[in-house]
């Protein structure tokens, strides 16, 4: 469901109102001066709104009625997304806290999903753009990448965590990362170790656990494998096909005897016979019995399904004095294709069904979704400032806003239809690069 606004009756409507007003309260008391309650409700106001661009001077024009008002909000949003110090993680926290009871009405939270998205942009000058690869085109390009943290369920999904990545070009360079108002505490980090953070944080917050689900950019992490386990945190998570695992039967040589001289070894041993074997060769060699068809959820043309098998393996990276713990590597092999489609490692139990371990590797889409919406209707991808801080306010804006929608939708049951309702803003002029005003439905 796109964000388009509904009316079904009066009194649904300023039913909505009223709880689109409260809910605005209630994130207000995150920004710690008054004076800057009112800016966020006619940012978020606006960004629901049907409008073609949602950037902060479009913003201020579709705000504003009276023409010779509008250099004014223009600036007083300008201040309050680009320059104002109110904390994203204060505001994202706030959001988290209204919506997260909408979100779990149905269902627990089951699954916490990392991922990056990708903002294309023209130009170098803002911040973290450098030529890497977008998702949303699919490629190589000019683009920002944030990395990101949702918590989701079967029925909804909501992002609490959301960074900027900067690649390592941005970082040697302290004069550039001045200009764009970089904190100077702000190092190069993988995206990995930014989305180790973001666990770190959910964790310290008490926010209800669920499998760490990410991509291959994730999952070949060895050492993020290694803290989430250490957190007790279960993952599920793509790998790529040269990962070496210990076949089943199969183990390392024990470490060399220690001759009473220098540090006792450690280190496990390898020879001709004893040696791992990457998830490729050993979803190759398996009968073509051991994969089953597997159904996971509904799609939009029918029943999502593909052959899948698995089998317990364990990691084979930097063996110490103890071997891994066996874990799950689930393997997706479609009957029309000559080799694996996909690879997957995961921590949960052993008694897991491999239709719910199935299900849990496929809640990625969930993320998709979200940033879907939040592009194409919230305009989280139309920020056209060029500094750090902005480029997050906006994003919390963006996040917030949808916030909003989730907590709605979760009024009602998960094939329900409810009527959302924004205080309405009469467009009075066209916003600058806009073709045509779309009027509030």
């Amino acid at each position: 469901m796109g964000v388009r606004i509904a009316r079904e009756s009066e009194a649904d409507a300023a039913a909505s109102r009223e709880r689109f007003w409260e809910y605005l309260n209630h994130i207000a008391g995150a920004l710690e001066y008054k004076t800057r309650e009112g800016h966020l409700r006619a940012y978020c106001t606006a960004l629901l709104l049907e409008s073609d661009r949602k950037s902060v001077e479009p913003i201020a024009e579709r705000l504003t009625p009276d023409e010779h008002r509008v250099s004014a909000t223009h600036q007083a949003l300008l201040h309050f997304i680009g320059n104002a110090d109110w904390s994203d993680e204060a505001v994202l926290r706030s959001v988290r806290e209204y919506v997260l009871p909408a979100i779990t009405k149905h269902a627990p939270i089951s699954t916490w999903i990392a991922d990056d998205t990708g903002i294309p942009k023209q130009g170098e000058h803002s911040v973290g753009v450098a030529h890497q690869y977008c998702g949303q085109l699919g490629k190589q390009a000019r683009c920002q990448v944030a990395v990101t943290l949702s918590i989701a369920n079967e029925h909804a999904s909501l992002p609490i965590g959301y960074r900027l990545y900067l690649p390592e070009e941005w970082t040697k360079d302290a004069e550039r990362m001045r200009r764009v108002g970089v904190p100077e505490e702000i190092a190069f980090e993988t995206k990995p170790q930014i989305a180790l953070k973001q666990v770190r944080s959910a964790l310290d917050a008490g926010i209800p656990r669920g499998t760490f689900v990410a991509d291959a950019g994730y999952g070949n992490d060895t050492k993020l494998r290694d803290q989430l386990t250490a957190w007790g945190v279960p993952y599920a998570v793509t790998v790529q096909e040269p990962t070496l695992v210990w076949a089943p039967g199969t183990e390392p040589l024990p470490p060399k005897p220690w001759n009473g001289r220098g540090r006792k070894p450690t280190k496990f041993q390898r020879d001709d016979k004893h040696q791992p074997i990457s998830v490729k060769q050993l979803a190759m060699e398996l009968p073509k019995e051991a994969y089953h068809h597997v159904e996971w959820r509904e799609g939009t043309a029918g029943m999502l399904a593909s052959r899948f098998t698995r089998v317990r393996v364990r990691a084979a990276h930097g063996e110490t004095h103890t071997q891994r713990e066996p874990e799950w590597l689930l393997i997706e092999w479609d009957e029309k294709e000559e080799k694996p489609r996909k690879y997957w490692l995961s921590t949960l139990p052993e008694s897991t069904p491999i239709k719910e371990l199935v299900q849990t590797v496929q809640m990625r889409w969930r993320i998709e979704h979200d940033f879907l919406e939040l592009k194409n209707e919230l305009g989280l991808n139309q920020y056209e400032g060029r500094k750090w801080r902005g480029f997050h306010h906006h994003a919390s804006m963006c996040i917030a806003a949808y916030g909003f929608l989730l907590a709605e939708r979760g009024r009602f049951s998960p094939s329900g239809r409810p009527a959302i309702a924004i205080p309405t803003v009469s467009p009075k002029r066209r916003s600058r690069g806009s073709p045509k005003h779309s009027p509030t439905a």
